[in-house]
C-alpha cells in the first residue's frame, strides 16, 4: 500500500535567556508579571522553562519556513520589548557567557519539580537553550523510518547552530559546550533505532509501565518522534542569534526529511551507518563547529565542511524547488562565510581581550553582542551590525 505524501508542515520551538540589561547577568527571579503579560500578548505560544530566567517560544503550524519566519519575527520581537519594559532583555543563545548555574533556580511546576527530584544535580546545571525544528510526518512507520535514516545529517546541522562557547566565565574549547551540559541526562544523543513504530511504542509502553518516565516527552533525543503531534522533532541544535541562520537550519532540516521520503519513494534508502560513526560526526561538530571537518564515510577522511554542505545542497536541490525556500537553504553558505555565533562571540571576547581590559569587559561585550543579534530582524541592518563588532 503506497504511503500518502507527508504535509511536512513545520514548527518551530525556541528557548532563550533572560539577561539584566544593567549587570549583563542572567535575571534569576524574573518577574511574573512578565510572563503573564508574554502569554496575553501571544497566547498560547509562550512559556516557562525548567528554569526562571528562561522563557520558550514556539510557532503554530507553518505551510512553509517563510511563514515560520514570519512568526519566529513575532514572538521574537514581541518577547523583546515585553522583557525590555521590565528592565531585561532575551537572548537567542545556548550558555550565557558568564552567569553560574548556581546562581539560578528552577520553575515551581510539578514537571519540572519532579525533574529536579529525579534528576538532582545533572537537571540543576541545565542552564542551556536549544531549538526544536518540528516537519509533519503523519504516517506512524514512515515517521519511525526516517528516524532511523535522518541521524547521519544530525551533526551537520548542529555545527551551523553553535552559539555556545562559553560556561561560567570560561571559553571551554568547544562550539557547542550546550550538548555537554545536556549529554548527561539520560536518554540523549542519536536515537535507537526501530524496525516499525509499533517496536517503538513497545518500547515507550515496558519504559512506562516500568515507572521509568511518565510518557514519552522525557525522551530527548537528538530527534524524535514528538510524543504530542506526528511530527519528527529535531532537538539537536542550538539556539541561533540570527533569524535568518535558524530558518536556513529548519529549511535544511524539512529538506532532508523529504529526500528520504522521496528515496523510499523509489525503493531506495539512505545508506545505514553505525551510530558510532555518526557521533563521531557529531562530536566534531560539538567541538569545531564548521572549522575542521567532518569525517566522509564514503571516502574514509576527513573533508572540509564546505564540501559537505555543497554535496548537501546536491541532494536537496529538489526538495528545496519544491518548498520554495532555496535561498533559505542557501543561505548556509553565508553562515559559512561568517562563522556560526559561537565563532563571532569568541572573536568579540578575543578582540576586547586584546586591548588589556578586564576579563569580565570582554564577557560583557560578548553579552552584548548576543543581544543586538537576538534583537536584529531581518533586512533589519544585520549585515551593519555584523561589520560594526568594535563599536
Amino acid at each position: 500500500m503506497a504511503i500518502q505524501e507527508p504535509t511536512f508542515s513545520i514548527g518551530m520551538e525556541e528557548e532563550y535567556l533572560l539577561v539584566d540589561k544593567e549587570t549583563r547577568d542572567l535575571a534569576p527571579e524574573p518577574p511574573p508579571a512578565l510572563l503573564a503579560k508574554a502569554d496575553a500578548a501571544l497566547p498560547g505560544q509562550v512559556g516557562p522553562e525548567f528554569l526562571r530566567s528562561q522563557i520558550e517560544v514556539g510557532t503554530r503550524v507553518c505551510r512553509s519556513v517563510q511563514e515560520a519566519r514570519d512568526q519566529l519575527v513575532e514572538l521574537r520581537s514581541t518577547i523583546g520589548t515585553i522583557a525590555s519594559e521590565f528592565g531585561l532583555a532575551p537572548i537567542a543563545a545556548s550558555t550565557h557567557p558568564f552567569a553560574h548555574w548556581e546562581s539560578q533556580h528552577h520553575t515551581n511546576k510539578e514537571r519540572y519539580n519532579v525533574l529536579a527530584q529525579d534528576l538532582q544535580h545533572v537537571v540543576r546545571r541545565l542552564v542551556i537553550c536549544g531549538m526544536h525544528v518540528h516537519v509533519g510526518i503523519e504516517d506512524d512507520d514512515l515517521r519511525i523510518d526516517l528516524l532511523n535514516q535522518a541521524p547521519y545529517f544530525l551533526p551537520h546541522l548542529l555545527a551551523l547552530s553553535t552559539s555556545s562557547p562559553f560556561w561560567q566565565g570560561m571559553p571551554t574549547g568547544l562550539k557547542s559546550y550546550r550538548l555537554s551540559v545536556f549529554d548527561e541526562l539520560p536518554r540523549t544523543g542519536i536515537p535507537h533505532n526501530f524496525s516499525s513504530f509499533s517496536e517503538y511504542e513497545r518500547t515507550i509502553g515496558l519504559m512506562v509501565s516500568a515507572g521509568l518516565i511518565e510518557d514519552a516527552t522525557k525522551i530527548w533525543w537528538d530527534l524524535r518522534p514528538s510524543a504530542r503531534f506526528s511530527t519528527l522533532e529535531m532537538r539537536i541544535t542550538d539556539v541561533c542569534p540570527l533569524i535568518e541562520d535558524a530558518i536556513a537550519i529548519a529549511a535544511l532540516f524539512q529538506c532532508i526529511l523529504r529526500l528520504l521520503y522521496r528515496l523510499r519513494r523509489q525503493n531506495q534508502r539512505w545508506r545505514h551507518y553505525p551510530p558510532f560513526l555518526i557521533r563521531e560526526n557529531r562530536w566534531r561538530a560539538q567541538r569545531y563547529g564548521i572549522e575542521e571537518g567532518m569525517v566522509d564515510f564514503g571516502k574514509g577522511a576527513i573533508v572540509p565542511f564546505s564540501h559537505l554542505i555543497e554535496e548537501l545542497f546536491d541532494l536537496v536541490g529538489e526538495d528545496a524547488a519544491y518548498f520554495g525556500c532555496a535561498a533559505e537553504v542557501a543561505h548556509a553558505r553565508t553562515i559559512l562565510q561568517r562563522g556560526t555565533s559561537a565563532d563571532r562571540q569568541l572573536k568579540r571576547y578575543e578582540r576586547v581581550k586584546a586591548k588589556g581590559g578586564p576579563e569580565m569587559d570582554a564577557l560583557v561585550a560578548v553579552v552584548d553582542e548576543i543581544v543586538e543579534e537576538t534583537a536584529a530582524m531581518p533586512g533589519a541592518g544585520t549585515a551593519a551590525l555584523l561589520e560594526g563588532e568594535d563599536a
